[in-house]
């Protein structure tokens, strides 16, 4: 297996010379670059000169109704054609549907080659390629397969976030709200009134990896303590999953989540652990930033039966993580499906 120690995890412009370092070593055979259609044209230019001249590109669709096991597919087809072995390396180089899937195709190709992540938007950078989760959805729920897989690296340039259009900017922000109220209240009390304004997110993006991988070392296998990042998460991917069902109504991940942590702040409320004036300002700050999500009252029972099928569940008791204040979050709270309800319904009136 391949070594980086403290060079797992780079973020600057340093970034893309310390992989194109990781993948001149000799125990590294073939480079195989995994990238979606927009990656592709969009990014691809930038990291190309960083590798081998003799790497091979992979495409696939863009969009999370293309992280499949059919994909997969795809993949590991190119991989076997072009006789990748177990020394060789996946480069992902896109979002949260790359770096997942192509994590998790390098997870079970020949059982595990090593993958650099290379994430190109805001959710990526600071969630999606960091903790080692990987995996695609099915039969319509987020994330139904997976491994746990540590990547070989990852190597973050913000300089790709130039690409991003404002709404991937704001759904990867919401993952670094997620961040500030489980794990940071300072962060939170000082960052909600500049928002979106930030015109270099590498501090944003460093304190806030910083904070997710804190809490990966104390629990990389999610027994416990690692739970509290899936605050929203619950009744987020209920929402993105159910609209996912719904032609022309998909959200991205990020935005279904920022009406995740609404839902389960005012569960939080319901539950006894967090005081009214606590939702109020995480309430008033997600809607300065993000739309409300539309949907109409007789769809709530159809998307929370979604949280069923959540992966923090035990039995048919759901899994929740709920905010005891801003800045401390408890996992595995029960809830019921009519509590989930409710708080969809509550969503839905604000």
């Amino acid at each position: 297996m391949l070594q980086f120690s403290d060079q797992s995890l780079v973020i600057g412009p340093e970034a893309l010379p310390a992989l194109a370092t990781l993948l001149r070593q000799p125990a590294v055979s073939r480079v195989l670059v995994l990238a979606d259609s927009n990656t592709a044209r969009v990014c691809y230019p930038q990291l190309k000169p960083h590798l081998p001249i003799d790497h091979v590109l992979i495409e696939i669709p863009a969009g999370e109704e293309y992280k499949t096991i059919q994909t997969c597919d795809t993949v590991w087809t190119t991989l076997t054609e072009e006789r990748a072995d177990r020394f060789s390396v996946l480069v992902n180089l896109g979002g949260g549907v790359v770096t997942d899937l192509g994590g998790f195709c390098a997870a079970l190709y020949k059982r595990g080659i090593r993958c650099a992540q290379v994430p190109t938007t805001l959710l990526a950078q600071v969630d999606a390629s960091v903790g080692g989760k990987t995996g695609v959805d099915f039969l319509g729920f987020k994330n139904q397969l997976g491994v746990f897989q540590e990547p070989a690296g990852v190597f973050i340039e913000p300089q790709f976030l130039t690409t991003l259009d404002p709404r991937q900017l704001k759904a990867g922000y919401a993952e670094i709200v997620k961040h500030w109220l489980i794990a940071d209240a300072e962060a939170f009390n000082t960052e909600r009134h500049n928002g979106l304004f930030v015109d270099d997110w590498t501090s944003i993006i460093r304190e806030s990896v910083t904070t997710k991988q804190r809490i990966v070392a104390a629990d990389p296998l999610e027994g416990g303590l690692r739970k509290v990042l899936n605050f929203g998460h619950t009744v987020g991917h209920a929402i993105e999953s159910y609209l996912l069902t719904q032609p022309g109504r998909e959200v991205l991940h990020g935005e279904a989540v920022a009406a995740g942590m609404v839902c389960e702040t005012w569960l939080s409320v319901k539950k006894g652990l967090l005081d009214e004036d606590a939702l109020d300002k995480i309430e008033t700050f997600l809607f300065s930033v993000f739309e409300k999500i539309q949907f109409i009252l007789l769809e709530t029972e159809a998307i929370a039966e979604y949280a069923r099928q959540d992966k923090k569940n035990a039995g048919d008791v759901i899994n929740c993580t709920l905010l005891e204040r801003i800045g401390s979050a408890v996992y595995d709270q029960p809830v019921t499906l009519a509590e989930i309800i409710d708080s969809l319904r509550y969503y839905h009136r604000l």
